[in-house]
C-alpha cells in the first residue's frame, strides 16, 4: 500500500465519521398522528364520532319559505295572503350505555315574516312566531323521555286537511314507552300551564297502545286535563291501498271545561272523523285528498258540547324537485261554526318550499 492510498482511505473515513455525527445531531419531529371523524353507522346514516369520544351526532335541519292564503289569514291585519320564512336546526346526540341508548335532542326554530320581521312572540295561523324558538330539548335513556316536545297528539294523517288536535302539541312533559317488536305502550305527564300561557299547576295524562299486523299500523291514545276536568280518545289507523295509504283517525271529546281552562287535548268538538289517501302518483309527485267532519262544533257557557257540525275538505300534493328540496301546496274548503254561533264559510292553504338538510 503506498502513501496516496493511505492518505485517501483516511480521508474516506473520516469523512463518514463526520456525515455520521452530522446526522445524529439533526433530529426532525415526527408528525403527530391525526384523528379523521369516523363515520358511525350504530344509530342510522348522518352521524358521526365526536373525536376522542364514543358519542354519535347528527347535524341536520331545513331552511322553509312559505306562503299563507286564506280569509284573514294573518289575525294582525285581516289580509288574505301572508308570507313567512323559517330555519330549523337539529342537533342529536346518541351512545350505547348499559341502560340503554343515550339520547339528547337539540332542535331550535327562527321565523320571520312580512309584518313584523323577526316575529314577536305569539302565533299566526297556529304557529308559534317567537323570532327564535326551542322546537323541542329533550333527553331520552332507553324508554324514558323527559324536556320539550312534540306529543302523540301531534301526529295526525297525511295530507294538510285534518283538525287533529286543540293546536297545542309542544309541552313539557316525561313519559316512559315500552316498545316490542309489533306492540308498544306508553305513558306520560304533561305540564299544561306553559301551553296555555298561564301559571300555576296544570297538568294532564295521556296514554298510548301501538300495534302493527302485518303493514297495518293502529294506535290508541288517551288523554285527561285535570284543570279542565275532561279528556280526549283518538283511534288512529294507516294501511297500504293499492298505489297508495290510506288513514283515518276519529277523536270523542268529553268536553272544554270552564272558560280558563279549556280542554288541552282536543276542543274542536265532541266528535271528530278524518281520513285521508295518498296516492303516489311517482317517485316524485304524491297527491293526497283527505277531509274531517266534527259533531257539535260550537260550545255552550257550561263547556259542553252542543250546536251546529263543522267540516272541510281539500287536497295536498308534494313533489320532490331535485333530493333536498321538496314543494308543496294545498288547499282546503272549510264550513267552521265558532263557540259564539258564527258559520265561517272560507277556502285556505299554502304554497310551501322546504330545502332539508
Amino acid at each position: 500500500m503506498n502513501i496516496k492510498s493511505l492518505l485517501l482511505g483516511s480521508a474516506a473515513a473520516l469523512a463518514a465519521v463526520s456525515g455520521a455525527q452530522a446526522a445524529d445531531a439533526i433530529v426532525a419531529a415526527e408528525p403527530e398522528p391525526m384523528e379523521y371523524v369516523r363515520v358511525c353507522d350504530a344509530f342510522g346514516t348522518g352521524y358521526f364520532y365526536i373525536p376522542g369520544t364514543e358519542t354519535c351526532l347528527k347535524i341536520g335541519g331545513y331552511v322553509r319559505f312559505q306562503v299563507d292564503f286564506g280569509e284573514n289569514v294573518n289575525a294582525g291585519n285581516g289580509y288574505d295572503w301572508d308570507s313567512f320564512s323559517r330555519v330549523q336546526l337539529d342537533v342529536t346526540a346518541k351512545s350505547d350505555t348499559e341502560l340503554g341508548t343515550l339520547t339528547s335532542v337539540a332542535s331550535v326554530r327562527f321565523e320571520a315574516n312580512q309584518d313584523n320581521g323577526y316575529a314577536s312572540n305569539g302565533t299566526v295561523g297556529g304557529r308559534d312566531v317567537t323570532g327564535a324558538y326551542i322546537n323541542e330539548a329533550y333527553i331520552q335513556l332507553g324508554g324514558l323521555k323527559m324536556g320539550r316536545y312534540l306529543t302523540w297528539w301531534d301526529k295526525g294523517i297525511n295530507g294538510e286537511s285534518d283538525w287533529n288536535s286543540a293546536g297545542q302539541t309542544r309541552m313539557q312533559a316525561v313519559s316512559y314507552t315500552y316498545t316490542g317488536s309489533a306492540f308498544s305502550a306508553g305513558i306520560q305527564v304533561d305540564e299544561l300551564s306553559r301551553a296555555r300561557g298561564l301559571g300555576g299547576q296544570n297538568v294532564g295524562i295521556e296514554g298510548i297502545v301501538t300495534a302493527k299486523f302485518g303493514s297495518v299500523a293502529f294506535d290508541l291514545l288517551g288523554s285527561y286535563d285535570f284543570s279542565a276536568e275532561n279528556g280526549a280518545i283518538r283511534a288512529l289507523v294507516s294501511a297500504p291501498v293499492g298505489p297508495g295509504t290510506f288513514q283515518a283517525l276519529a277523536v270523542w271529546s268529553s268536553g272544554l271545561g270552564d272558560a280558563n281552562f279549556d280542554n288541552a287535548y282536543y276542543s274542536r268538538g265532541e266528535w271528530a272523523l278524518a281520513a285521508s289517501y295518498a296516492f303516489k302518483v311517482s317517485d316524485k309527485l304524491t297527491i293526497t285528498p283527505g277531509g274531517t267532519y266534527v259533531w257539535n262544533s260550537e260550545v255552550d257557557a257550561g263547556g259542553d258540547f252542543t250546536g251546529d257540525d263543522s267540516w272541510r275538505a281539500g287536497v295536498t300534493v308534494d313533489y320532490t324537485i331535485v333530493p333536498g328540496f321538496v314543494a308543496k301546496v294545498t288547499a282546503n274548503y272549510n264550513d267552521s261554526t265558532s263557540n259564539a254561533g258564527v258559520n265561517n264559510k272560507f277556502w285556505d292553504g299554502f304554497v310551501r318550499l322546504d330545502r332539508t338538510f
